[in-house]
């Protein structure tokens, strides 16, 4: 697994904070590095120039196309069931492939 810095954006913050902590300790766990961020979508235009790749929870992926534009990173939304039950393993493949 590689080093990437990964934002998390949701509406507010919260539900992708529960995520970072479990994506955290999976990257913890894998012996991989970098950061994981969860921010509102009020805030990531702040901080997205120190990460690799946005990934957007599923109720804030209508604004993928925005978040995009406004970062020119590689974004995509955490599929409704990866977000649910916190499926580290696929959301880190999402990222990994955005970053490629």
């Amino acid at each position: 697994m590689k080093s990437m810095n990964i934002l998390l954006v949701c509406a507010g913050g919260m539900s992708t904070s529960i995520l970072m902590k479990k994506l955290q300790q999976y990257r913890d766990e894998h012996g991989a590095t970098g950061q994981i961020k969860a921010v509102g979508l009020s805030a990531y235009e702040d901080v997205y120039q120190d990460y690799d790749v946005i990934l957007m929870g599923p109720q804030v992926a209508y604004r993928q196309s925005e978040v995009q534009t406004a970062t020119g990173l590689p974004v995509a939304a955490i599929p409704p069931l990866d977000y649910a039950v916190g499926d580290s393993a696929h959301i880190f493949e999402l990222a990994a492939s955005l970053v490629q």
